[in-house]
C-alpha cells in the first residue's frame, strides 16, 4: 500500500513538471512574439536609409534595393520560427528527461547512449548541420532574399526560394539550381544597394576629344528626368573622357549609375544616343587598318 502514496507523489510532481514546461513554453513563444511584432514595426518605421543620395535616388533605392521592409519582414519571421521550433526541442528533452528521472529510471545509461549516438550522427550529418547553421547566418545577416540576382561562384541567377538548407536559383537559361548554403564561400549580390556601368563609344583616333565629350554630354546628360529613365538612373550620367587610344580608335567613356540590376536598359538607350548624336554631328568612326579614313558613325 505505501506504494500508491510514493507513485501519486511522482505523477503530481511530474504533472508539475509538465505545467512548469507549458507556462515557460508559453512565456517564451509571447516574448519571441513580441520581439518579432516590435522588430518588424521598427523596421517599418525606420526613416530612409542611403543619406549620401539625393531625395530621387532614395526613393528608387527604397523601392528597389535588397533590403526592403517585406523581405525584411519575412526574414525576421523566419528566425522567430526558427527561435520558437528550438524552445519546444529543448523544453520537450528536458521534460522528458526529468519526467524519468523522477520515475527513478537509471539516466546514466541513457545520457552516454545519447553521447554515443550524438557523436555517430554528428559525423554522419556534419555537413547537414554546416547547411543549417550557414542557411541561419545568411537569413541573420540579410545576404540576399527571394528575387535578388546573387552569383555563387561560376553560378548566376535570381533566387527562387531560401531555406535553412538549401537556396535555389535560375539561371538566364531557365535552368533551376539548388546550393547547399555549408558550400557557399563567396557570394556577391547584384541587386542590393545599387549598379553601375561604363559605356565605350569608339570614335576616330584624330577627331577632338573635347568636342566629342560636348555632343555626349548633350546627348546623354539630361536622361535621368526624362520619365522613361527616371525610375532608373540614380543621378544623370557621366561623361568620363577618353579611356583608350589604340590603333585608329579612340574610346571615350560614359558612366552611369542606376538602381540595382537595372543598368542594361540605359546602357542601351545611351549607345543608340550616342551613335545618332555623333552622326549627326560629322564624327567619324574608328579608322580601319589599311583604310583612308574612318567611316562616319
Amino acid at each position: 500500500m505505501s506504494a500508491m502514496p510514493d507513485l501519486w507523489e511522482k505523477l503530481v510532481l511530474a504533472g508539475v513538471v509538465i505545467f512548469v514546461a507549458l507556462a515557460l513554453r508559453l512565456v517564451l513563444t509571447f516574448v519571441i512574439r513580441r520581439s518579432v511584432r516590435t522588430l518588424v514595426s521598427r523596421a517599418q518605421e525606420r526613416p530612409g536609409e542611403h543619406e549620401d543620395f539625393g531625395d530621387h535616388a532614395r526613393r528608387i533605392l527604397a523601392r528597389a534595393s535588397g533590403i526592403s521592409r517585406e523581405r525584411h519582414r519575412q526574414r525576421i519571421e523566419t528566425l522567430g520560427s526558427l527561435l520558437r521550433n528550438v524552445v519546444d526541442v529543448v523544453l520537450t528533452v528536458v521534460v522528458v528527461l526529468t519526467v524519468l528521472a523522477i520515475f527513478g529510471v537509471p539516466m546514466a545509461p541513457l545520457v552516454a547512449s545519447a553521447g554515443i549516438g550524438g557523436v555517430a550522427l554528428g559525423f554522419g550529418a556534419q555537413s547537414l548541420v554546416k547547411d543549417y547553421l550557414s542557411g541561419i547566418f545568411m537569413l541573420t545577416e540579410d545576404q540576399f532574399g527571394v528575387g535578388d540576382l546573387i552569383r555563387v561562384g561560376d553560378l548566376t541567377g535570381t533566387v527562387q526560394e531560401v531555406s535553412l538548407r538549401v537556396t535555389k536559383l535560375r539561371d538566364a537559361t531557365g535552368t533551376v539550381w539548388y546550393v547547399r548554403n555549408g558550400e557557399v564561400l563567396t557570394l556577391g549580390n547584384v541587386s542590393q544597394g545599387y549598379s553601375t556601368a561604363t559605356i565605350d563609344i569608339p570614335v576616330a583616333i584624330d577627331e577632338d576629344p573635347e568636342r566629342v565629350q560636348d555632343i555626349l554630354r548633350t546627348a546623354v546628360g539630361r536622361m535621368n528626368e526624362e520619365p522613361e529613365y527616371a525610375d532608373q538612373l540614380l543621378e544623370p550620367p557621366s561623361v568620363l573622357g577618353v579611356g583608350s587610344m589604340e590603333g585608329g580608335t579612340m574610346t571615350v567613356q560614359v558612366l552611369i549609375k542606376t538602381g540595382p540590376n537595372q543598368q542594361w536598359g540605359p546602357m542601351r538607350a545611351v549607345r543608340g544616343r550616342a551613335q545618332r548624336a555623333l552622326a549627326e554631328a560629322g564624327i567619324r568612326g574608328p579608322i580601319l587598318p589599311g583604310g583612308a579614313g574612318g567611316a562616319q558613325i
